[in-house]
């Protein structure tokens, strides 16, 4: 998958239409999100307290430990999650200003519809 960094970029869906370069740039993000195990990790670490080990989310998901690493690098490349590496294990916790691009693009109250 072509990951992008999601990034400011663009007003909200509803309230003009998008140009190619913005609907490229969300997209891209959109798409990150559009694999059900990685919407999952995502909400798993923004809704904990703090950071999240990735050694504690291979089970709650049934997955191997390199299909958890495989996802949250996508995360990471796309810039959703922020990564530490302290020792063996890597501590991930999201990056709110990115979530809140993606959530205004959809967001209608901001739109002005």
């Amino acid at each position: 998958m072509d990951v992008k960094p999601i990034n400011a970029c663009c007003a909200p869906l509803l309230s003009i239409a998008l140009s190619e370069e913005d609907a490229a740039a969300l997209s891209s993000g959109f798409a990150v999100l559009a694999d059900p195990v990685r919407l999952r990790l995502l909400s798993m670490i923004a809704t904990a307290p703090g950071e999240v080990c990735a050694c504690e989310l291979a089970e709650p998901l049934d997955r191997s430990q390199p299909t958890i690493s495989h996802h949250l690098s996508v995360l990471v490349r796309a810039g959703l999650l922020q990564r530490e590496q302290r020792g063996r294990w890597a501590y991930f916790r999201a990056v709110p200003e990115r979530l809140a691009v993606l959530r205004e693009a959809l967001n209608p109250a901001t739109s002005g519809a």
